[in-house]
């Protein structure tokens, strides 16, 4: 299951990385109960999925939907961005993921 990553998704791991977002420490290509997920922050349970594609056929948006369904139930967030976003809007992108991270744990840095 793992992969070259995409442009998009380097683009994202280089802002990730390094505890660069509030301290918080990302890896990429994180199995979870036979799933891999692109990133993920272990402490907050929070999972960060760069979308290709791939992701728009109907049938992978279906395991998508089952798979974030079975993180959900196991106390994970799920946060999806297509690559384009990534790509084109990082900075929106990070401050989704600053936002999501600061509800999950409210005395996070502002």
């Amino acid at each position: 299951m793992r992969r070259e990553p995409t442009l998009a998704e380097e683009k994202l791991w280089e802002r990730l990385r390094d505890r660069q977002l509030l301290g918080l420490k990302f890896r990429r290509q994180v199995e979870i109960d036979g799933y891999i997920a692109d990133f993920c922050c272990r402490e907050l349970r929070l999972v960060v999925e760069v979308d290709g594609k791939v992701h728009e056929a109907q049938e992978q948006a279906a395991h998508d939907a089952n798979r974030d369904a079975y993180l959900k139930a196991r106390g994970y967030t799920v946060l999806r961005f297509p690559n384009e976003e990534v790509s084109l809007s990082s900075r929106s992108v990070l401050e989704r993921i600053a936002y999501t991270a600061r509800r999950l744990r409210p005395d996070l840095p502002e």
